[in-house]
């Protein structure tokens, strides 16, 4: 298990594992999108979709542990590659500002990921926290929409269209990095590859931003 541990705490080990958990996240995002996009549906199709998901709640609770894993080791292979990056420019005497050098979805990694982050504690200990406590009687329709720590709040809906654009920026560079980690950034599928990934960066961001303006501005607006 040497070999592992040696490539795991390697340069390209820790992009690997970045690389690897940011896309497994993304097919967990687009499926949350999925699910969401059902408030569009109106109230009894939206609970009937929770509680259907309720119903297997054991193998939910399987999948949240394993999401949660995942998130971790992006979060942490993150914070190794920034402090590599760190240490690395400090022993460098080559001086750039940056942005000659890098695009500003890149320099803004830390940042957008930290917004992320913040939106995705927030969204746990509000939305998600509010449903475990509805066992089936309540409507967790009223708690999406509600103006508690639903759209119905507008700063809540403010800070969820900004964590979601943020989102896509941060996803955006991710793609490309992913994809140098996994040398398909010169293969022949390389165009291929870079419009499917704007599904993920701007496709699906673009969804969860338009449901949160819809139902904390437009709706009630018009």
């Amino acid at each position: 298990m040497n070999w592992l541990t040696t490539f795991m705490n390697s340069s390209i080990g820790k992009k690997f594992t970045m690389g690897t958990s940011g896309l497994l996240l993304c097919l967990f995002i687009a499926q949350h999108l999925v699910g969401n996009m059902m408030l569009f549906g109106g109230e009894a199709l939206f609970n009937s979709y929770v509680a259907t998901l309720s119903a297997f709640k054991p193998l939910v609770r399987i999948i949240e542990v394993i999401i949660s894993i995942i998130f971790l080791s992006h979060i942490i292979s993150g914070i190794r590659l920034t402090l590599d990056n760190k240490r690395a420019n400090s022993s460098s005497y080559n001086v750039n500002t940056g942005s000659e050098t890098s695009s500003f979805s890149s320099r803004t990694m830390a940042i957008t990921g930290s917004v992320v982050f913040i939106f995705v504690i927030m969204h746990l200990s509000t939305i998600w926290y509010r449903f475990q406590l509805v066992h089936g009687s309540g409507s967790y329709y009223d708690i999406i929409l509600g103006d508690a720590v639903g759209f119905g709040n507008p700063i809540y809906a403010a800070f969820y269209v900004v964590a979601m654009i943020l989102m896509g920026v941060h996803l955006k560079h991710g793609f490309q990095s992913a994809f140098q980690t996994f040398g398909v950034s010169d293969s022949r599928y390389k165009g291929l590859i870079e419009k499917m990934s704007m599904i993920f960066w701007l496709v699906i961001p673009a969804g969860f931003t338009w449901i949160a303006l819809w139902f904390g501005f437009i709706a009630e607006a018009i």
